[in-house]
């Protein structure tokens, strides 16, 4: 299917000559203008001229926005547990503060989210997510990877709980 064109519902006979329906503002020009038309156009119950292909596409991409936002915050949230285990020394504020935001964020986008829970005990989404981390925190302590464990050492129930502090 070529994505430059709507994907019409029905036949409501309302074709211009070429034999394609009307279209408003295209998709690849402006996602905004785009969405508002298309959200005013299902509201009003116009569904032939809704653009299916790209809506199916857009729905798919906030599923997606909400996973990488996940992942994100869990991967921020375990290198500070990595960094609060490994740098002592340069224990703060600042990290607390961190890890707690991060675990809050975490713990109400569960509850608004509730689907993405399983993802917590997917060994290859945790082996991801562990890998941005260590990254993250090899960074931050200018040090190797090969000095990091390559495997979280904390199960996502210990590093999402509210008093776990590494030691």
């Amino acid at each position: 299917m070529n994505k430059g064109m709507q994907t019409n519902i029905g036949d409501t006979g309302n074709e211009e000559e070429n034999g394609s329906q009307p279209m408003g503002t295209p998709y690849e020009k402006d996602v905004v203008a785009w969405a508002e038309e298309q959200a005013a156009l299902l509201r009003a119950g116009k569904f032939a001229s809704i653009d299916i292909e790209h809506i199916a596409e857009e729905i798919e991409d906030v599923g997606k926005s909400e996973q990488r936002e996940f992942a994100s915050r869990m991967s921020v949230l375990l290198a500070h547990l990595l960094k609060w285990q490994r740098q002592k020394e340069r224990r703060g504020a600042s990290w607390s503060t961190t890890i707690r935001v991060q675990r809050a964020a975490i713990g109400r986008r569960l509850k608004r989210t509730p689907s993405l829970k399983p993802m917590l005990d997917d060994e290859d989404w945790i082996s991801d997510m562990w890998g941005d981390a260590r990254q993250q925190a090899a960074k931050e302590m200018q040090t190797g990877l090969d000095d990091l464990p390559e495997d979280c050492p904390w199960s996502m129930t210990e590093a999402l709980a509210e008093a776990f502090y590494p030691e």
